[in-house]
């Protein structure tokens, strides 16, 4: 389990469903944005079974903080790009 730090939240990366690289806010300011999925504890049902057993939230960060999730995000140590040749404009 490790934590990252990003101004004044810190994120269990064990909890990161999904992180969007290189988007922007409606403001059109540069934007990193995280998927946290949290787990939920209902009460056991016997008769039924929990179909949705995490919260899904998206965090959205600008400024600084997207530049440094980014950083992390895109770095060898963290993440193994399965297609480095790809890019997004050459798909369309």
């Amino acid at each position: 389990m490790a934590f990252i730090k990003i101004q004044n939240v810190i994120i269990n990366t064990s909890y990161i469903a999904a992180v969007k690289l290189d988007t922007q806010t409606s403001l059109g300011e540069k934007s990193v944005s995280v998927l946290v999925a949290t787990p939920q504890f209902p009460v056991i049902q016997w008769d039924t079974i929990a179909q949705n057993l995490c919260h899904y939230e998206w965090m959205e960060f600008t400024g600084q903080a997207a530049n440094a999730l980014q950083d992390y995000f895109t770095s060898f140590n963290n993440v193994i790009d399965l297609l480095p040749q790809y890019q997004e404009s050459s798909a369309g």
